[in-house]
C-alpha cells in the first residue's frame, strides 16, 4: 500500500519528467493544420512547393541547375508583380575564394521610408552533391511565400522592403560581399532578416549580428508578438566564438548593418549532403521559419529603422512560458543577490539547526562523486564507442545518425550514477544539507559567467529559485510536501534542460561530456525536491536499464543503410608534367565502391589540401591509367620589369568544362597579387593556397603578381571538374544505395595538376 508521501514523490517525479519533455517540444509549432489558410497568411504547403522546385538536384555556382533555380526565383518574383534584377561581378574574400556570384534582387516601395528592411537568404547549394533543400532553399521559399502573403494584404509598408537572394554564400559569402560593397541599395539598408540552415529540422534559433548593443533589436523582437520565439544570449555568445559565418556577417563587418539570423540545426548529419532533400526537411521547421518571416516583416516594415542602434545590451532567453529579457546592468546586482541569498540560507539554516558543518561537508560527497563519475564515464564511454564503431569517423559532421540516442544514453547514465551516488553517500544527510554543495557550486559558476561569459548570466534565475526553495525547506523543518519544491524546480528544467541537446548538436558529439555536466548540475539545482525522494537506488537501477536500452537502440542504428548512407570519395588526378595519374580518396576505411580503384591501402603523399572545411587530406592513393584530358591553356599576357619589380600577368583558360581552379605556391616572393583584377591578401596562410576560383561559364582565371626582378616563382595549378561519374573518359559505377559522396571535400572530381614557372 502506497503512502501519501510516496504518491506525492511519484507525482513530483512525473511532473519533472513531463517538464523536461515539454522543454524540448514547446519551442516550435507541432503539426499545425494547413486547412483553409487565407491567401494573406503564410502557407507551409505553398512554401514547400518552392522547395520542391529548387531542390531537385545540386545547384552550386556554375552548374546548369544553378541557372535554372535562379530563373525560377526570378519568375516567381515577377508573378508577385515585382521587378527583379540580377547583380553579378567577381568577388574575392580574405581566404582567396573567388567566384562570380549572381544575386537576385527586388524592392517594394514604402510610404514613408526611414531605412529599408532587407530580407535575405542564399539560393546556391554547397558544391557538389548537396541538394540544398534546407540550406537554403528553405530560406528562399520562406521569403517568397512570406512576401506573397504580405503583398496579398494589399497594404503598402512604411519602409522599403529589399529582397536579396544571394549567390555564392557557400563559397565564401561572395554574393553578400558583392551587394554590400558594390550595390547602391546597400546604403539604404537599416536592418536584415536572414534565413539559414545547418541541418534539416528543429526550431529556428534567433542569433544576432550587431557591432553595437542589442537592446533595441531584442525589444523589437519581443514586441513583435512572435508565437514561438527561440533564442538566448548564451547561444549568440558561443556563436560569435565559432568560425561559422553567414551572409549577415558581411553586412555587419563591411556595412555596419545589424540584423537577425534565423537558423535551424537539428539533424545536422543532413547538412551539405545529398540527403538535404525536401523529404528530410521538417514541415514544422519550415512553419516556424515562416512565422518569424511574416511576424517580423509586418513589425519592422513599420518601425523607424534609424532608431534601432544603441550601446545598451540585454540578457535574453526563452522558456515555454515566454521570451524574457533584462539589462546587462542587472548582472552585478543579480550576482550580489544570489550571494546574499546564499549567506542568508547558511545563517538561517544554522540558526534553525537545520544545517550543520559536518552535514554540509558530507553533502559535497554525493554531488562531487556524481559529477566526476558521470563526466569520467562519459569520456571513457565515448572513447569506447568510437573504438567499437570506427566508421563513425567517416562522418565529418561530427554528429552520427544515431547521435540523439547517444545524448539520451549518457543523460540516462548520468542520472543513474547521480541517483546511486546520493543513495550511497547521502542517505543520512538531510535535504537541506545536501542542497548546500550544489548551491555553492552554482553561485561560483554564476559569478564566473557574469565576469567571463555575460551572455550566460541568465543562469542566475534558476539559482534564485533554488535558494528560495532551501529557505522554505529550512523553515518547514518537518518532512515537507514536495509540491512547492517541484514548482520551484521548473525554472531550472525550462531554462537549462534544452542545452543538454543544443550543445552536442551544435558543436558535435566531441563535446558529449557537456551532457553529464549539465545533468548533474541541473539535479543539483533541484536538490530541494530531488533530495526528498526515498527510492533513489531503484530509480538509479531504472536509469541504468534505460542506458542499456539506449545503447542497443544506438547499436541498431550504427550501420550504414539506404537511409543512413556511408560517405565515401574518389578523385582522379592527372599530373600533366609527369604524365602520371592516380586514384585518390579521403576515406579512412575503403569500401566495395572505392576498392574498385584503390585495392592496396597505399598512403597518399599529397601535400596540398584542396577545398576542405576540416582540412581533410587524401588518405589512400593508387596508380591510374593516363586519360587524354584537355590541358588548361596558360598564356603570359605581360612580363615586364620596371620600378625594380617584375610584373607578370598570366591567363589560365580551361579547355574543358571545369568547376574549380586552385592555385598553390610555396614561394614567399610575391609583393602583390591580383586575381581577375581584384587584390589578394597575401599570404592568406591557408595551406599555401593563393586562390580557389569557382568557375562560372568557363571564364578564365587571370593572375597578376609582382616579384623581385630575378625571382622565378612556381605555381601548382589544380583544375577540377565534378564530372567523374559522368565523364565519358571513365566508366565509374554508381554508388550503392547505402553510400553517398563525402561532403566538405573536393569529391567525384577529375583534376589536372600542372606546374607553372613564372
Amino acid at each position: 500500500m502506497t503512502t501519501p508521501k510516496a504518491r506525492y514523490t511519484f507525482l513530483s517525479f512525473l511532473v519533472l519528467a513531463v517538464a523536461v519533455y515539454y522543454s524540448f517540444h514547446s519551442d516550435m509549432p507541432q503539426a499545425l493544420s494547413e486547412e483553409n489558410i487565407p491567401v494573406e497568411e503564410f502557407s507551409t504547403v505553398r512554401a514547400f512547393a518552392h522547395v520542391n522546385e529548387m531542390a531537385k538536384e545540386p545547384h552550386y555556382v556554375g552548374s546548369k541547375a544553378h541557372a535554372e533555380v535562379r530563373a525560377y526565383i526570378i519568375a516567381e518574383l515577377e508573378k508577385l508583380g515585382l521587378q527583379p534584377s540580377v547583380q553579378e561581378g567577381f568577388t574575392l574574400d580574405n581566404s582567396g575564394n573567388m567566384s562570380k556570384p549572381k544575386n537576385v534582387l527586388a524592392r517594394i516601395q514604402g510610404k514613408n521610408p526611414t531605412k529599408a528592411l532587407l530580407v535575405l537568404s542564399h539560393y546556391d547549394s554547397d558544391p557538389h552533391s548537396a541538394v540544398g533543400a534546407s540550406d537554403a532553399a528553405s530560406g528562399v521559399a520562406t521569403i517568397l511565400e512570406g512576401i506573397r502573403a504580405f503583398l496579398a494584404k494589399g497594404e503598402q509598408p512604411e519602409n522599403d522592403i529589399i529582397i536579396l537572394l544571394s549567390d555564392g554564400e557557400e563559397l565564401g559569402l561572395n554574393g553578400a560581399e558583392l551587394f554590400v560593397n558594390e550595390h547602391p541599395w546597400a546604403k539604404d539598408v537599416g536592418l536584415v532578416l536572414n534565413f539559414e540552415a545547418r541541418g534539416s529540422g528543429g526550431p529556428g534559433i534567433m542569433l544576432l549580428e550587431t557591432n553595437n548593443g542589442n537592446a533595441k533589436l531584442i525589444k523589437g523582437f519581443q514586441n513583435a508578438g512572435l508565437s514561438y520565439p527561440v533564442g538566448n544570449s548564451l547561444a549568440y555568445s558561443v556563436y560569435k566564438m565559432m568560425p561559422n559565418d553567414t551572409d549577415l556577417t558581411v553586412f555587419r563587418e563591411d556595412g555596419n548593418t545589424q540584423g537577425f539570423n534565423f537558423a535551424f540545426i537539428d539533424d545536422h548529419y543532413d547538412y551539405h549532403t545529398q540527403n538535404d532533400t525536401p523529404e528530410n526537411l521538417d514541415f514544422n521547421t519550415l512553419t516556424h521559419q515562416g512565422m518569424y518571416m511574416t511576424t517580423l516583416l509586418d513589425y519592422f516594415s513599420k518601425q523607424d529603422l534609424t532608431q534601432i542602434t544603441t550601446d545598451d545590451d540585454l540578457i535574453y532567453f526563452n522558456t515555454p512560458v515566454g521570451f524574457h529579457t533584462y539589462p546587462f546592468s542587472w548582472i552585478i546586482p543579480s550576482l550580489i543577490l544570489i550571494l546574499l541569498l546564499f549567506i542568508a540560507v547558511l545563517v538561517y539554516g544554522f540558526k534553525e539547526k537545520m544545517l550543520s558543518t559536518k552535514g554540509i561537508f558530507k553533502g559535497f560527497i554525493p554531488f562531487l562523486v556524481a559529477l566526476i563519475a558521470s563526466c569520467g564515464v562519459t569520456i571513457l564511454g565515448w572513447m569506447f564507442i568510437k573504438w567499437l564503431y570506427p566508421h563513425y569517423r567517416e562522418m565529418l559532421h561530427g554528429f552520427t545518425y544515431n547521435g540523439y540516442t547517444y545524448i539520451l544514453l549518457f543523460a540516462f547514465l548520468s542520472l543513474g550514477i547521480s541517483f546511486y551516488s546520493y543513495h550511497k553517500f547521502g542517505k543520512k544527510i538531510t535535504p537541506a544539507n545536501l542542497a548546500i554543495a550544489p548551491a555553492f557550486i552554482w553561485v561560483v559558476i554564476c559569478i564566473a559567467l557574469g565576469i567571463y561569459l555575460k551572455g550566460a548570466s541568465f543562469f542566475v534565475v534558476p539559482v534564485v529559485f533554488m535558494l528560495v526553495s532551501i529557505l522554505i525547506l529550512i523553515k518547514q523543518k518537518s518532512y515537507p510536501t514536495t509540491i512547492i519544491y517541484t514548482i520551484l524546480a521548473l525554472p531550472a528544467i525550462f531554462i537549462l534542460a534544452p542545452f543538454i541537446r543544443l550543445f552536442p548538436v551544435g558543436l558535435g558529439l566531441k563535446i558529449l561530456v557537456v551532457v553529464p555536466l549539465l545533468v548533474v548540475l541541473i539535479l543539483g539545482l533541484i536538490t530541494p525536491v530531488f533530495g526528498l525522494y526515498q527510492r533513489k537506488k531503484w530509480t538509479a537501477y531504472l536509469f541504468f536499464v534505460l542506458t542499456i536500452v539506449a545503447f542497443f537502440v544506438a547499436h541498431s542504428r550504427s550501420d550504414f543503410t539506404e537511409e543512413r548512407q556511408k560517405p565515401n570519395s574518389l578523385v582522379y588526378i592527372l599530373n600533366a608534367d609527369a604524365q602520371k595519374a592516380s586514384w585518390n580518396t579521403y576515406d579512412l576505411f575503403l569500401d566495395d565502391w572505392t576498392r574498385n580503384y584503390i585495392k592496396e591501402e597505399q598512403a597518399s603523399t599529397s601535400e596540398a589540401v584542396m577545398d576542405s572545411k576540416y582540412k581533410s587530406a587524401f588518405t589512400y592513393t593508387q596508380e591510374a591509367p593516363v586519360k587524354p584530358i584537355p590541358m588548361p591553356l596558360v598564356e603570359t599576357l605581360q612580363d615586364t620589369t620596371y620600378n625594380n619589380l617584375r610584373h607578370i600577368h598570366v591567363k589560365i583558360t580551361p579547355q574543358r568544362m571545369v568547376n574549380r581552379i586552385e592555385v598553390f605556391s610555396n614561394d614567399t616572393q610575391f609583393t602583390a597579387v591580383k586575381v581577375n583584377g581584384l587584390p589578394l591578401e597575401y599570404p592568406n596562410n591557408r595551406w599555401n593556397r593563393l586562390t580557389s576560383y569557382y568557375v562560372s561559364d568557363n571564364e578564365p582565371l587571370e593572375l597578376e603578381c609582382t616579384v623581385a626582378p630575378n625571382a622565378k616563382p612556381e605555381l601548382i595549378l589544380y583544375e577540377a571538374s565534378f564530372d567523374l561519374l559522368e565523364n565519358p573518359l571513365f566508366s565509374i559505377p554508381k554508388r550503392a544505395k547505402n553510400m553517398m559522396p563525402t561532403p566538405f571535400v573536393l569529391n567525384d572530381a577529375v583534376i589536372v595538376k600542372k606546374k607553372i614557372v613564372l
